[in-house]
């Protein structure tokens, strides 16, 4: 095989594939000092109609444009770096993205998680959201065409079909252009789609399907449909999928797109709202501890009741009753404020930080209103271990999705780190041997048991929740703050 060399400057190292509309290409950039490998994808026209030329010219810039525009715009697609055309053909030079492709991700690893299936829903929808603003529908996402980034494991969106429709160009018997190409993959594109009539929802189906295969192994194709609804049958090769995650899918995957949600934005919410979940409904106004002597403890004090309790109680209620503007400046002023010492109160910082920048979704802090462990600083084994609330709901569904720190451990006790720890494996359905931990994660109303203690996959936690497991797990040992014993 002769190697080409391709505008006097893309030195092609292999061909990655070909097609009806041309070949791709790894190649080198001969003019850059650092010899970058890039991908030359070389289109050729549907026909050498020398009355089209031209117009397929202009489209090809006009598309070229728009991907130089998404490129620049987002490190989950990949840049455009040049664009050319010689003997008749048109080329495109763009990022080439180290990784595996999420077909070969399956191929290699197994199967994906229901959590590892959230973080790549909340990673590519930002982009989606992104590229639709732009009235770009992509048309053709499929396992083949995300790729996990080696450097950073983020997903990265490639292939636009833009290109490809300019290229399939034509002028129709009123000399008006048309294409004649559908773009898109059998089984993972939408009806509406394959009419030639895609919307934005049609991407969301495309992803959809996608997940379907991560979650089963299944290829779109492979799947049956209701005769009746149209809809595809799924849920019973994903038994390990949550009820909640499996209605997130199957409205993406709804037959006709009014059924889907409208954009990728209202998709990226109701999953922001699972990862998130509201806490139950606590009252707006708290009574504060009030300690009768304010000698120093390292427990709380249960408050006693005396008349000047009664009487905030009966001023709170009023308060409630006849509206809470201006409430808390009213009980500030009236309250008796209390004496605490650290031990008596308890800080949390957000237990859900948020992974997606959207001036729109804000996480509600969740703020416990039963008296938790005291823990002090630097932390140290309580000589006796009070009762605790094991009905109290922590989400802690963000380890799997961001890195734990020192930060987001401080001035917890050894109860509460038992648990963030073993709620990793509690929401991929472990059960534990520890009648405690057992007992507290079936009060959990996300919590689905499925395997025995012995018998759980470790291959269903993925890299970063490993690595919370490990870095909370040290930090207990660094510090003696174990709660439950076997």
């Amino acid at each position: 095989m002769t190697i080409q060399l391709l505008n006097d400057r893309y030195q092609v190292i292999r061909t990655l594939g070909a097609g009806g509309f041309g070949e791709t290409y790894l190649a080198e950039d001969t003019y850059m000092p650092s010899k970058r490998r890039c991908v030359v994808k070389q289109l050729r026209p549907i026909h050498n109609n020398p009355q089209i030329y031209q117009l397929v010219q202009e489209r090809f810039q006009r598309e070229a444009a728009i991907l130089e525009e998404l490129g620049g715009a987002s490190d989950q697609i990949p840049a455009l770096y040049a664009y050319f055309s010689s003997g008749g053909q048109f080329y495109l030079v763009q990022e080439w993205v180290e990784g595996d492709t999420l077909t070969g991700k399956v191929q290699k690893q197994g199967l994906f998680s229901e959590s590892a299936v959230q973080e790549l829903f909340i990673n590519l929808l930002p982009i989606l959201d992104y590229v639709h603003s732009k009235h770009i529908v992509h048309r053709d996402i499929k396992p083949d065409n995300i790729i996990v980034r080696d450097r950073d494991r983020k997903p990265v969106l490639i292939d636009f079909g833009a290109v490809r429709e300019s290229m399939g160009t034509v002028v129709n018997s009123q000399g008006n252009p048309t294409s004649s190409i559908v773009i898109g993959t059998p089984g993972y594109m939408p009806s509406e789609q394959a009419a030639g009539r895609p919307v934005f929802s049609s991407d969301l189906y495309s992803l959809g399907m996608t997940v379907i295969y991560l979650l089963t192994g299944k290829q779109a194709q492979q799947l049956e449909t209701n005769s009746q609804t149209g809809e595809i049958v799924w849920r019973q090769y994903a038994s390990h999928v949550s009820p909640i995650m499996a209605g997130v899918i199957d409205k993406a995957i709804a037959y006709h797109p009014r059924d889907r949600y409208p954009t990728a934005r209202a998709m990226l919410d109701t999953l922001q709202s699972i990862a998130n979940p509201i806490p139950p409904t606590q009252p707006l106004l708290t009574q504060p501890t009030v300690v009768s002597a304010p000698p120093p403890q390292t427990l709380p004090i249960k408050p006693q009741p005396t008349p000047q309790n009664n009487q905030n109680n009966i001023l709170i209620g009023s308060l409630i009753a006849g509206g809470l503007v201006g409430a808390s400046v009213i009980i500030s002023q009236v309250l008796t404020k209390p004496t605490q010492s650290t031990a008596d109160k308890t800080v949390l910082p957000s237990e859900t930080p948020s992974t997606i920048t959207s001036p729109a979704i804000t996480t509600p802090e969740f703020i416990p209103t039963t008296p938790s462990v005291p823990t002090q600083s630097p932390p140290s084994p309580p000589t006796s271990i009070p009762p605790v609330d094991t009905t109290a709901v922590n989400n802690y569904s963000w380890l799997s999705q961001i890195s734990v720190t020192d930060a987001d451990l401080a001035g917890k006790d050894g109860f509460q780190l038992d648990i963030m720890r073993n709620s990793i494996f509690a929401r991929h359905g472990r059960r534990f041997d520890t009648g405690g931990l057992q007992d507290y994660f079936d009060k959990q109303p996300w919590y689905r048991p499925i395997y025995p203690a012995k018998a759980f996959p470790p291959k269903l936690l993925s890299k970063l929740e490993q690595q919370n497991v490990e870095y909370i797990n040290k930090y207990q040992d660094r510090y003696n703050l174990r709660y439950f014993k076997k």
